[in-house]
């Protein structure tokens, strides 16, 4: 028997404070709430990708270094990180390119979080 899989995903991240995370994952990655679910520390956010939603967990420590990083895909990964940068997001060094494959660009949530952002290089 193999495992059947939905065409859906959530990837969940902790972080210690729930309605910050929220504000900054709608301020300055334009995630939209679908639910808040106080009594058990949980938030689930749509990324605007289909079936991929975001869940947030509110932990009393953070841990860093560790764990899966989400990586979202976008147009124009110089635009992105302008915008990112006017939302004063902590950012891991330059754009990293690699030709013919993909540009990437590691920023962190308020939290530490690490995630990316790749751009498709079809140069």
């Amino acid at each position: 028997m193999s495992l059947k899989y939905l065409n859906e995903m959530t990837c969940s991240i902790g972080v210690s404070d729930m309605d910050a995370a929220i504000d900054w994952f709608t301020r300055v990655l334009g995630f939209e709430l679908l639910y808040k679910q106080d009594d058990i520390a949980w938030a689930e956010m749509s990324t605007g990708l289909s079936a991929v939603n975001l869940g947030l967990g509110q932990v009393e420590q953070v841990p860093q270094g560790g764990g899966a990083t989400p990586v979202w895909g976008v147009e124009d990964i110089a635009a992105s990180r302008a915008h990112l940068e006017q939302h004063g997001v902590r950012l891991d060094g330059d754009i990293q390119h690699i030709p013919g494959l993909v540009k990437l660009l590691t920023f962190y949530d308020p939290d530490g979080n690490a995630m990316m952002l790749f751009e498709h290089d079809r140069s």
